[in-house]
C-alpha cells in the first residue's frame, strides 16, 4: 500500500511527463510546419519564416543565391532535427549536412560596378561659374571619394600597390597567354565565371578563323595606373562582406601574329612591337581569407600606335 508521500511523488511524475510529451508535440509540429513551407515552393511562405530560420544559418550571403538551394537547404537541417525528436541530448547535424551553408557562398557579383568611361573635359569658366559646371564637380568628387574609400579599406587588408601592380602585371601576361594557346581549364581558374564565358566564346570563334596565334608581351610593361575602385555588398547585415573591383590602365609593349592550318601568316608580324591600352577590371572578395585577384571584365581595349 502506497504512503501519502509516496502518492504525491507519483502524481508529480505523471504531470511532469505530460508536459513534456505536449511540449514536443507542439515543437515537432512547428518543424512540420516550416518544412512543408520550405517544400510548398511558396514565396509568400518562405518570406514569412525566412528570418526565423536564417538565425542559425551564419554567412549565408543576402545577394545571389536562388531561393529554391536556400529552402532545399533549410529544409534538409530541418529534417534532420524530426528524425531526433525525442532525443534527451542535444543532436548536431552531421558534417555534411552543416557544410551545405557554407557551400552556398558567392564568388563574383557577376558584373561591373560602375564600369570606368572617361569623363569629358569642361573648361574652367564653365566648371565655376555655372550651375551644370557645379554639378558636374560634384559628381566627380563624388566618384573620387568612392574610390578613396574602396582604397581606404582594401589598405586594412595589407594592400600594397607595388605589390599589386606586380601582380596585376604578372596576371596579364598569363591571361593572354593561355587566351593565345586555347588553354581554357587554366584560364578558368584565372577569371570570374562570367568572363571565362565570354573568353571561352571568343576562343571559340577565333579558331574558326585561325589555326594557331603567337601572343608575346615585351617586359616590363610601359605603364600601369588605377582609374577606379568600387566595393560591391553582398549582406545588408554585416558590411565586411563586400567585393573590391579595381579598374586598371595597362599599357605594354606586344608582338601578335596568326597562322591558318596551313602554317601560312594571316594576320600581324611578331617581329613588330605594338603598344596596346588595356583596361581591365580585377576583383577579389574582401570575406574569403584565402581568395585571389580574378579578371572580371574589360573595357573598350584599344591598340594607341605601332612603335
Amino acid at each position: 500500500m502506497m504512503t501519502p508521500f509516496k502518492r504525491l511523488h507519483l502524481l508529480r511524475a505523471l504531470c511532469r511527463s505530460s508536459q513534456i510529451g505536449e511540449s514536443s508535440s507542439y515543437l515537432l509540429g512547428s518543424c512540420k510546419s516550416y518544412s512543408s513551407a520550405l517544400s510548398n515552393g511558396s514565396d509568400g511562405n518562405f518570406r514569412s519564416i525566412y528570418p526565423h530560420l536564417l538565425k542559425g544559418h551564419n554567412g549565408i550571403p543576402f545577394a545571389g543565391v536562388k531561393s529554391l538551394t536556400l529552402r532545399s537547404t533549410m529544409a534538409a537541417e530541418l529534417s534532420i532535427f524530426m528524425n531526433k525528436r525525442m532525443a534527451t541530448t542535444q543532436v548536431q547535424a552531421p558534417p555534411q549536412a552543416r557544410n551545405v551553408v557554407t557551400q552556398i557562398a558567392m564568388t563574383s557579383p557577376g558584373f561591373i560596378y560602375e564600369p570606368y568611361a572617361p569623363r569629358e573635359k569642361i573648361p574652367f569658366w564653365k566648371r565655376w561659374f555655372t550651375r551644370s559646371g557645379w554639378r558636374r564637380t560634384k559628381n566627380d568628387m563624388i566618384l573620387e571619394l568612392k574610390s578613396a574609400y574602396a582604397i581606404a579599406k582594401l589598405r586594412k587588408k595589407g594592400y600594397s600597390k607595388n605589390q599589386f601592380y606586380n601582380e596585376a602585371a604578372n596576371m596579364y601576361k598569363e591571361i593572354n597567354t593561355l587566351i593565345a594557346n586555347g588553354d581554357k581549364k587554366s584560364l578558368r581558374k584565372a577569371v570570374t565565371e562570367n568572363m571565362f564565358s565570354t573568353l571561352k566564346n571568343e576562343i571559340k570563334q577565333r579558331e574558326t578563323a585561325w589555326s594557331k596565334v603567337y601572343w608575346e608581351m615585351v617586359e616590363p610593361v610601359v605603364k600601369i595606373r588605377t582609374l577606379r575602385a568600387r566595393l560591391i555588398g553582398v549582406d545588408r547585415r554585416d558590411m565586411n562582406k563586400t567585393f573590391i573591383q579595381l579598374t586598371l590602365e595597362i599599357l605594354a609593349k606586344q608582338k601578335f601574329e596568326a597562322y591558318d592550318s596551313k602554317g601560312s601568316v594571316v594576320a600581324g608580324d611578331k617581329s613588330k612591337e605594338v603598344l596596346v591600352r588595356d583596361i581591365w577590371v580585377f576583383e577579389k572578395s574582401m570575406f574569403h581569407p584565402d581568395a585571389c585577384w580574378r579578371l572580371c571584365g574589360r573595357i573598350s581595349p584599344k591598340a594607341l600606335s605601332p612603335l
